[in-house]
């Protein structure tokens, strides 16, 4: 099988298994968009933004949300696409029994400590929320609690550069534009 081939039907695979496992879920957002965008979105950050093609960090990345918000099972990662792509969705997944306030908190202290392809990931997932934050907030969320979203994930991706500087600096620019317009 030719790397093109083999990359594709990798990340098809990981598509149809986020589809599956994420159906019927929607984004917190005003449109309530289906939820299997947002991992979509953060694949292609990844891919298009910081110029990765590794098909581990890419499926990882689809896959980013299945342990913590669907019935997926860290085995049932593993048998489908191996340890590797396994370990990096665990790298990022959150420990939903814990409230809020510990998880954001838990997940400024383990960015430093992520592997560089979770961290690919982290930056991201916090690239796409934060515009999702700005431009189609959550129902109910102030300008406020926006913005300290905005200053949160700033330092969830501190923890996390040294990385890839084409995405951390699409991340930063996003950031900027995101603060400028909710400072309007």
């Amino acid at each position: 099988m030719s790397s093109d081939l083999y990359l594709a039907t990798g990340l098809l695979d990981a598509l149809h298994f986020a589809a599956g496992k994420h159906r019927g879920q929607r984004r917190k957002d005003s449109y309530a968009s289906p939820y299997i965008n947002h991992p979509i979105q953060v694949a292609e950050l990844i891919a298009r933004a910081g110029r990765v093609s590794d098909l581990a960090t890419l499926q990882a990345a689809i896959l980013h949300d299945t342990l913590e918000d669907t019935e997926t099972t860290f085995e049932e990662l593993k048998g489908r696409f191996g340890g590797e792509v396994a370990e990096i969705v665990k790298e990022v997944t959150d420990e939903k029994g814990l409230r809020n306030e510990t998880r954001k908190r838990l997940q400024v202290e383990h960015a430093p400590h992520l592997s560089s392809k979770a961290k690919h990931i982290k930056i991201a997932d916090k690239l796409s929320n934060i515009v999702a934050v700005t431009h189609t907030p959550p129902k109910g969320w102030s300008k406020k609690r926006r913005l300290e979203y905005l200053d949160w994930s700033e330092k969830v991706v501190a923890g996390c550069r040294g990385t890839n500087e084409k995405l951390e600096a699409r991340y930063d620019e996003a950031l900027h534009e995101c603060r400028v317009i909710l400072w309007k």
